[in-house]
């Protein structure tokens, strides 16, 4: 049997969990309930999770998509870890605003300064 692709690329650094999608197009349901169990499990492997999640590249977003994210960063929260966004491109941006879920999701510029607001 051979095994799907992933939806994301991940990096296991020493502060953080680095993630990043290995699509510009982020829409397909199959794809995000993929890229949704991937990190439910990246969440699940850790006492207290540390992820940044960087959205370099990524050109279109679905609202399934944001619901994914907001059920990963429950579970980062229930386990008193911690959940960064960054590299998001400004169509995306406005995606996150329009829905207010900036004010949910701390997002930040770049990758240097998402690992840099991780508390220790």
């Amino acid at each position: 049997m051979s095994q799907a692709q992933s939806a994301i690329r991940v990096a296991n650094e020493p502060d953080c969990v680095r993630v990043e999608f290995s699509e510009k197009h982020v829409i397909d349901e199959v794809v995000i309930r993929q890229i949704g169990n991937e990190l439910t499990k990246l969440v699940d492997a850790s006492p207290r999770p540390r992820m940044v999640i960087s959205f370099r590249g990524v050109e279109h977003l679905s609202s399934a998509a944001l619901g994914t994210l907001l059920t990963v960063m429950n579970r980062v929260r229930a386990k008193d870890g911690q959940l960064r966004l960054c590299d998001i491109a400004p169509p995306i941006m406005q995606i996150f605003e329009i829905t207010k879920l900036n004010k949910v999701l701390r997002i930040e510029k770049d990758l240097a300064t998402a690992r840099a607001s991780l508390g220790k």
